[in-house]
């Protein structure tokens, strides 16, 4: 009877030792999957920068009086505060990694190029601002697209 408590003792010590001593081991099974999510981080971390910087417009924070947003056009309005509310919906969704999050984010991405050539009159047109946001796009589909390959079908 005496040996039954000693060895439960020792199983125990053994666990609890095992518990704090065990190294992590990285595999590289989800490599691209943790890229992804790294980078879906970045892009919240991002998000959450444009949209303080479209709500420091649409409140004043930003700008002089002549920029001011009530003295802009009403389409520049629009944009503005269709951005400054998205943009930090896509970034709590990137930040969390859910598919709605990517969506959303997706759908901001899209739409800052579609303003940008197509009405280059709210923002400028600027084709630098295209130009980022179609690398950020390829970039998050090449992400994606090797994640997806790293599980079994």
């Amino acid at each position: 009877m005496s040996e039954t408590p000693a060895r439960d003792q020792s199983r125990d010590n053994a666990m609890s030792v095992a518990a704090i001593s065990s190294e992590r081991i990285e595999s590289d099974e989800n490599a691209w999957t943790r890229r992804l999510v790294f980078f879906l981080r970045i892009m919240a971390v991002v998000s959450v920068a444009k949209g303080l910087y479209h709500w420091a417009q649409v409140t004043g924070f930003i700008g002089g009086e002549e920029e001011a947003f009530e003295n802009q056009p009403m389409a520049w309005q629009t944009a503005t505060v269709y951005f400054a509310v998205i943009e930090l919906v896509a970034a709590v969704g990137l930040w969390l990694a859910t598919p709605w999050g990517a969506v959303v984010w997706l759908t901001t991405v899209v739409s800052m190029a579609v303003i940008e050539l197509m009405f280059p009159g709210i923002y400028g047109g600027s084709l630098t601002v295209v130009g980022l946001e179609a690398l950020m796009l390829a970039a998050y589909l090449a992400l994606a697209w090797m994640a997806a390959r790293e599980r079994p079908p």
